[in-house]
């Protein structure tokens, strides 16, 4: 006799149980969980057992003065919680928004590269005017990002300029100036011949593809020496302060990483654009009153320069 255990139909599980499950996963303690809750610590004993019992699974064990999840409890978490915040983000778009006392959770994307010069703000801004609200930065490549976005998976997200689909929204964020970072030898002024003759440091966390600033050179015909590519600019400036290369950059990111080096931040001597970053958003979102109003928020900080 097959002694597998048989998992109940969705229409035999008591969807509250999840939410239990959501917040003790999160807290790994018990009586936290209770206080989030609003829920006795026996009551959330209870309603563990009663999913256990269901899944056939323990979930959860004492670790210390908290609990662990079991592996089926890692393995069941991330749709569990994927599931539960699509559900309130659907019902949330028939409502109003009130920033003051809403307690959603905003995915925000943007690239990982840019997330210190970006989040900090974002993060002071909303805990000013919205203290129950969670941002949670994540960085999708573009391929996968419209349809994290369509999905709900991400809320928004702050990306390059580039051409998209009637499926996705954008709206020009902010421009920004690049520079050069050298290193604390480098002596004089930097040219155009001496830019292109240099050897430089390019930051992508593609494998492969090519740096805003080498499409930029494409157009103009021109193309740089890459000696290193690597995914961060903090890493690159610490490159370009043991070497004579030179590191393309925004400008107010570099002045923020560099702060603490003797590196020297040049004029662009080439007639390169700025870097535009667009805020996209998925049609669905669209009129969705929270989104509305994080949009404008970030709107209203890319005004501040963040």
């Amino acid at each position: 006799m097959n002694q597998a255990h048989e998992w109940p139909t969705l229409e035999r599980l008591d969807l509250n149980l999840f939410r239990v499950f959501e917040v003790v996963y999160r807290e790994r303690n018990l009586t936290r969980a209770a206080l989030l809750l609003h829920l006795s610590q026996s009551a959330v004993s209870h309603a563990l057992a009663r999913l256990r019992e269901q899944l056939g699974d323990p979930l959860f064990v004492r670790a210390g003065r908290g609990v662990a999840p079991t592996p089926l409890a890692e393995q069941l978490a991330p749709g569990i919680q994927d599931a539960l915040e699509g559900l309130r983000r659907n019902l949330g778009r028939g409502h109003g928004f009130d920033p003051q006392h809403d307690r959603r959770v905003f995915s925000l994307n943007m690239p990982e590269q840019l997330e210190p010069l970006m989040l900090p703000g974002i993060l002071g801004q909303l805990r000013r005017l919205a203290p129950q609200l969670e941002v949670r930065s994540s960085s999708v490549h573009w391929a996968a990002l419209k349809l994290e976005l369509i999905a709900g998976r991400v809320d928004l997200a702050i990306e390059i300029a580039r051409p998209t689909d009637a499926e996705l929204r954008q709206q020009l964020l902010l421009q920004e100036p690049l520079c050069v970072v050298a290193g604390p030898d480098f002596a004089g002024e930097l040219s155009a011949e001496r830019y292109l003759a240099a050897e430089h440091v390019a930051v992508t966390s593609r494998r492969r593809g090519i740096c805003v600033e080498d499409l930029a050179l494409g157009h103009l015909g021109l193309v740089r020496q890459v000696r290193q590519r690597c995914q961060h600019y903090l890493t690159a400036a610490l490159l370009v302060a043991r070497n004579d290369w030179l590191l393309t950059m925004p400008r107010r990111y570099a002045e923020l990483i560099n702060a603490g080096l003797d590196n020297r931040l040049l004029a662009m001597p080439l007639q390169l654009p700025p870097v535009t970053l667009n805020l996209y958003w998925s049609r669905q979102a669209e009129n969705e009153p929270g989104s509305q109003w994080l949009r404008g928020q970030l709107l209203e900080l890319a005004r501040q320069r963040f």
